[in-house]
């Protein structure tokens, strides 16, 4: 049986205004998605487990203290607005479609009005993006581990970590990646996937 709201919120153990924010945000996407087809028409009936649960497991994850993330290809908007309605104070949101970026910066805006000032949207490629410091970089369904710590290496500091959503191929992305990276790689299991796989990656260096 799909998870729920309900289900999502004793699963996170999330605030009542959190859900509130996280209801807005999921009705902004139901009325968006036939217009510009932000995820599969079909995950929607899945939506609390498949990209809600899916994003907000890494909240728990975030370096202790983090105040700014950079998500990569946000999309939908998942992982990075899931995250900044559950408290991440700056959270940049990086998609180059022009008409995903606008339906983020609606998103954030009818999902609470606070959202207006933490959540920055960059309708560019990351590649043009001039780099800034963030404690963690989060990323779903962008690009292999390889090329993901290529285009995001620019913004990492000392302390900084990437958690990545990734499925099967986690491993063999790992091993691709090895060849131009050196890193510490933390795996957790997914809990809104029973094939997935989160990598947390620090200390992040190229050869």
């Amino acid at each position: 049986m799909p998870l729920t709201a309900a289900g999502f919120q004793r699963e996170t153990g999330v605030s009542r205004e959190t859900m509130e924010r996280l209801a807005r945000y999921a009705a902004a996407l139901e009325r968006w998605n036939p217009r510009i087809n932000l995820v599969g028409k079909e995950s929607l009936t899945t939506l609390w487990q498949r990209h809600m649960l899916d994003s907000a497991q890494l909240y728990p994850l975030l370096p202790e203290g983090t105040r700014t993330i950079l998500d990569v290809g946000s999309g939908a908007g998942f992982p990075g607005l899931v995250l900044a309605c559950m408290g991440v104070p700056d959270t940049h949101l990086v998609e180059s479609d022009q008409r995903k970026a606008v339906f983020l910066a609606e998103a954030a805006r009818l999902a609470a009005p606070a959202l207006r000032d933490s959540v920055k949207i960059h309708a560019v490629r990351i590649e043009t993006l001039a780099p800034f410091p963030v404690e963690a970089v989060v990323a779903r369904a962008v690009a292999p581990v390889r090329q993901l710590l290529g285009m995001v290496a620019p913004f990492l500091g000392p302390g900084s970590q990437c958690l990545f959503l990734k499925g099967r191929q986690a491993d063999a992305e790992l091993t691709d990646a090895a060849k131009d990276w050196t890193m510490r790689v933390e795996t957790v299991p997914s809990r809104s996937d029973p094939s997935g796989t989160i990598l947390r990656l620090s200390d992040v260096r190229r050869r």
